[in-house]
């Protein structure tokens, strides 16, 4: 096991960008005297997948190659003294993607010079027990409420941004949020489910003050693959584009992946472990209700309760799909077009096995079960050509 925690000397774990909107808050689950997060989140798309492919290959999947790169990319800067950074790779633990990410980026570094730079991973499958970040109460805790606090986020500011009358408005107002809740996370204060339910409220109520145009735009659904749903550097700013021509995207909280995660990966067998699985969903569940009630409350869009998700995809889509975004893809498709967000983007990267079959294959069947839908199907990869990417876009928009 790593020991990375120290009082005396300062230890820099570096975080690929993955959520856009949650790593500003979830890094500070790490934080401590010993050792700082760092997000990464400069340089190109094109200069960063360029410095992946160096030291990888075409044929490993797309956000592997951006994440070598952007790792490879900081280290090569300087910034960092390498025999106390760390590369920290969070995993679901499961097929593909889900365990091998903390081979290849060891080979990676490797390859580019930085073997004393070490890789560490957080999962929940015990998977690489012997480079995992534990997690405990005081770690739980802060992930919990950077969770939710970033959905909110998230979700409220995809709502308001392309309908604001003064430019940059709802960013700012974002990015205040954003300081005032990282400074409690920080700490570790306020950190109580009634002050959650005040700041949803807080929330709310301060991007509902934002002055909006009264304009009707387009709502696009954005369904898939983790990785590239919620970063931009992997979906080559989708949402920018949508916004670009007036529309307004629609992406789901990152808590329903979360509970799906849970739902898909608890142990079989009824046993301690199962039991704090099932605890820790009863509470998420609860916590998502009360975030979604206050959305809806204050007049903005939400996806029906998890639960509800679950149970009105159960005759279309398979709950077998286990691997990957599985049958969360579906679920979160079938619902976007039940709460009439009709136009959906699927989003998943090119030659990813468990999501193609989980995911693409379905639509077809989607759309005959939802006429009048729209659904267009997104594949970014290295090989691929932006221009037919946003084309598909282009189409489903008009």
């Amino acid at each position: 096991m790593y020991k990375i925690l120290s009082d005396k000397e300062e230890n820099t774990i570096l975080l690929p960008a993955t959520l856009d909107s949650h790593f500003p808050l979830l890094k500070y689950m790490f934080w401590s005297k010993g050792f700082r997060c760092v997000l990464l989140d400069e340089g190109e798309e094109f200069t960063i997948r360029q410095e992946g492919m160096k030291y990888t290959n075409h044929d490993i999947c797309y956000p592997f190659i951006l994440i070598a790169g952007q790792v490879i990319m900081a280290l090569k800067s300087g910034k960092y003294d390498l025999k106390k950074t760390f590369i920290l790779i969070p995993t679901a633990g499961d097929a593909c993607r889900g365990a091998c990410y903390m081979g290849l980026m060891t080979r990676a570094l490797k390859r580019s010079g930085f073997e004393d730079v070490r890789v560490m991973t957080i999962n929940v499958r015990h998977v690489r027990d012997d480079i995992s970040l534990k997690i405990n109460l005081d770690t739980a805790i802060r992930g919990l409420f950077g969770l939710f606090y970033g959905d909110i986020l998230m979700m409220l500011a995809n709502q308001v941004r392309p309908y604001e009358v003064n430019k940059g408005e709802t960013k700012a107002l974002y990015d205040h949020w954003i300081e005032v809740l990282s400074e409690d996370l920080r700490l570790g204060k306020n950190l109580t489910l009634g002050k959650m339910k005040k700041n949803f409220a807080k929330i709310a109520e301060s991007f509902a003050a934002v002055e909006k145009d009264g304009k009707k735009r387009q709502v696009i659904g954005v369904v898939g693959e983790f990785y590239v749903k919620y970063c931009a550097l992997g979906n080559w700013n989708l949402i920018d584009y949508l916004e670009d021509n007036k529309c307004e995207a629609y992406v789901n909280a990152l808590s329903y992946y979360m509970l799906y995660y849970i739902d898909s990966h608890k142990p079989k067998k009824m046993n301690l472990e199962r039991l704090g699985f099932e605890f820790v969903k009863k509470l998420m569940i609860s916590i998502q209700d009360s975030m979604r009630d206050t959305i809806t409350r204050y007049g903005f869009k939400a996806l029906s309760s998890y639960n509800k998700l679950d149970e009105n995809s159960r005759e279309i889509v398979s709950h077998n799909f286990e691997i990957g975004d599985g049958w969360l893809m579906g679920a979160e498709l079938i619902d976007c077009i039940e709460n009439d967000i009709k136009k959906v983007v699927c989003i998943a990267p090119f030659g990813c096995m468990p999501n193609v079959c989980e995911g693409r294959g379905l639509y077809p069947y989607l759309k005959r079960q939802y006429p009048g839908s729209s659904i267009s199907v997104l594949e970014p990869d290295m090989s691929g050509s932006k221009m037919n990417y946003f084309n598909r876009v282009r189409m489903l928009i008009d």
